[in-house]
């Protein structure tokens, strides 16, 4: 283990202040005031305005009104100020800006820092998984300010990747959930796990950190299409079958990427696409019903304040299976809702391929 991996976590920043950056803020000032750490938790936004009512509300009205944040959370529109010092950096920003948002604020972090990923999706363009973009970028931050990487450790060592069932009202709610914290290493897994394990919130951890990340983002285009069946009124089977149709073309991708068959069988598999294609409060679930009440792709952000992943994730993610020789019938079904090639209507006879072959296969 480094030196760097044995230092005590006195402060953590959050990168990002929507809904589920905002419940990751408050798991991880719960879990340093039950575990008695003496860790400085701090949320950091864009907007000042906005920051400065959090600080004097405790509530964060534009996602989460009438809920309160803990005493021991910090609020601050100043990224500088945020990141500076932080032993644990958690990147709480969708998929497509998170590129730009760290060449913009790499320079505060820490050399020493963990990055702590909550992002479901492919970078567009590339197909990067978040976990690379970070280390990509990360990186270059680095050697611009002339940081030896190696004296520090290797940066892909450090970055983590956070996963599963997190329906973000939920956990303000306080009802109990599990994740996963997935690392290249045990102990890094760990001790981003201790920082914010708290009562309601408990992380187990993993070394699968393709896998995690594979099953959090296909996840995201099955809910679209399962929220397309349901604004179908499709029954339940309908949408059992896609779910767990979609878990095996997840499993499929995740290991030809190098990712274990049994993470999809646990919380940032199966967990996850339960939670996600289920619950009416799952962004990518309520996009895909209505895009089959009518709503076109573009005209979805003026009927929801939240980013859905699977939009802009879905072609990308279709695109990396081709380039790896993996069938995912039911991600091709959706990109070609989402493209224009067919209607909602016509998405039925696409969903679990036509050719009868053996379940296992």
């Amino acid at each position: 283990m480094q030196k760097s991996e044995q230092r005590q976590v006195r402060k953590i920043a959050i990168l990002g202040a929507g809904s589920w950056g905002t419940a990751f803020a408050k798991i991880a000032a719960d879990s340093a005031r039950e575990n008695n750490t003496g860790a400085q938790v701090v949320l950091i936004g864009r907007e000042a305005s906005t920051m400065e009512r959090c600080t004097q509300t405790r509530e964060n009205a534009r996602y989460f009104p009438g809920m309160k944040l803990p005493d021991n959370l910090l609020f601050t529109a100043d990224a500088r100020e945020g990141l500076t010092g932080a032993d644990i950096v958690v990147l709480a920003l969708p998929a497509q800006v998170l590129r730009s948002q760290l060449q913009l604020f790499a320079r505060f972090i820490e050399p020493h820092a963990f990055l702590v990923s909550l992002a479901k999706g492919l970078e567009t363009g590339t197909g990067m998984r978040m976990s690379q973009v970070i280390t990509e970028e990360l990186e270059e931050a680095l050697a611009m300010r002339g940081v030896d990487i190696r004296a520090i450790g290797h940066i892909p060592h450090r970055v983590c990747v956070l996963s599963g069932p997190n329906l973000a009202t939920e956990i303000m709610g306080e009802e109990p959930t599990a994740s996963v914290i997935a690392a290249r290493t045990l102990p890094v897994a760990e001790i981003v796990a201790k920082s914010c394990a708290c009562s309601y919130f408990r992380p187990y951890t993993n070394t699968d950190v393709v896998g995690t990340e594979i099953g959090g983002l296909v996840k995201n285009v099955i809910a679209l299409c399962v929220g397309m069946c349901e604004g179908r009124n499709y029954g339940d089977n309908s949408k059992a079958s896609v779910m767990t149709r979609g878990l095996a073309e997840t499993t499929r991708l995740a290991v030809a990427l190098g990712g274990e068959p049994a993470t999809m069988s646990g919380l940032a598999g199966m967990g996850d696409l339960i939670a996600t294609c289920s619950s009416p409060l799952s962004r990518n679930h309520t996009a895909g019903r209505l895009l089959a009440e009518g709503v076109t792709p573009d005209r979805l952000g003026e009927h929801m304040s939240q980013t859905a992943e699977s939009i802009k994730s879905a072609p990308v993610l279709a695109q990396l299976a081709r380039r790896h020789g993996v069938e995912m019938p039911i991600v091709e079904a959706v990109v070609a809702v989402l493209t224009g090639r067919i209607s909602v209507e016509q998405l039925a006879p696409l969903l679990l391929g036509r050719s009868l072959k053996h379940e296992g296969h």
